[in-house]
């Protein structure tokens, strides 16, 4: 497995100087901006994709990404991923077939997403006939407790202002954080980690920053998750999804504020 590059930060920022302007003068200062690269993903030597990240856990966002978009199944058919020396590709070799990815190659579609989040194909129709089954309760005061867990975590954020956080979590802790440019990144990162790990997330929670929009809440239920967590807020689409899939959505977390937006039942005042 690759190195966790997220523990050293430094590597994700470069420092440049800035005009700053306060009410009462201006100066010369630096300040630290997130890195942003271009992250080409190969599929048994077949261009995929090219993502734009930070350049932290590419393998996992690699996986992740083609786990997303089904053209990875099972981990058992995982044969090698292969992280080139510059960080900016990365060859995923699989004993599945790749003829998904010959049809879909070409009919990117750019999504809503920071970072710009891809989608391949329109995924709603085959998930709306599969609602979870899994539910999941939390206490308020575990939702705010978690928000406040995973902003705690983001060393690249408090250097740069410039990525999401993600979480996936149990009702008492975050257990896998990560953070990107785009929030999607962020999300693939950890439903990779999960996939070449073989870790249960039928019971879990993805938590984060960013807004609960439908290609996010389309890629927590690949991964069976019942319940999203947001500090921003959830567009109508992805409300209407929730509905028919069985989610629970919870946003807006701050400030002591919280939206049961679907699912309230499940969150216990």
């Amino acid at each position: 497995m690759e190195k966790n590059l997220s523990a050293d930060s430094s590597y994700l920022t470069k420092d440049v100087e800035v005009l700053r302007i306060s009410k009462d003068r201006s100066r010369q200062t630096r300040v630290a901006v997130v890195r942003e690269i271009p992250l080409t993903i190969f599929l048994n030597d077949q261009e995929i994709v090219t993502l734009l990240c930070t350049g932290a856990h590419v393998e996992s966002l690699a996986v992740g990404f083609l786990k997303s978009e089904g053209l990875l199944q099972q981990r058992k058919n995982l044969k090698e991923v292969v992280v080139a020396e510059d960080r900016q590709a990365v060859q995923v070799y699989t004993s599945e077939s790749s003829e998904l990815a010959g049809q879909l190659f070409g009919k990117r579609t750019l999504t809503s997403g920071c970072g710009k989040g891809t989608i391949f194909y329109n995924v709603l129709d085959s998930l709306q006939s599969k609602p979870l089954e899994n539910q999941i309760s939390i206490k308020a005061e575990q939702v705010r407790k978690l928000m406040t867990d995973l902003h705690k975590r983001s060393e690249l954020y408090r250097l740069s202002r410039g990525v999401h956080n993600c979480g996936l979590a149990s009702t008492k802790k975050i257990l896998i954080f990560r953070s990107d440019i785009g929030r999607h990144n962020a999300v693939d990162m950890i439903l990779g980690e999960c996939f070449l790990d073989e870790i249960k997330t039928d019971d879990k929670i993805l938590v984060t920053t960013g807004r609960i929009t439908s290609e996010i809440l389309i890629k927590a239920a690949k991964m069976q998750i019942p319940m999203l967590i947001s500090r921003s807020a959830a567009t109508s689409l992805s409300l209407e999804l929730a509905h028919t899939l069985n989610m629970t959505l919870i946003g807006y977390v701050r400030g002591g504020s919280i939206l049961a937006y679907t699912g309230e039942e499940n969150l216990i005042c």
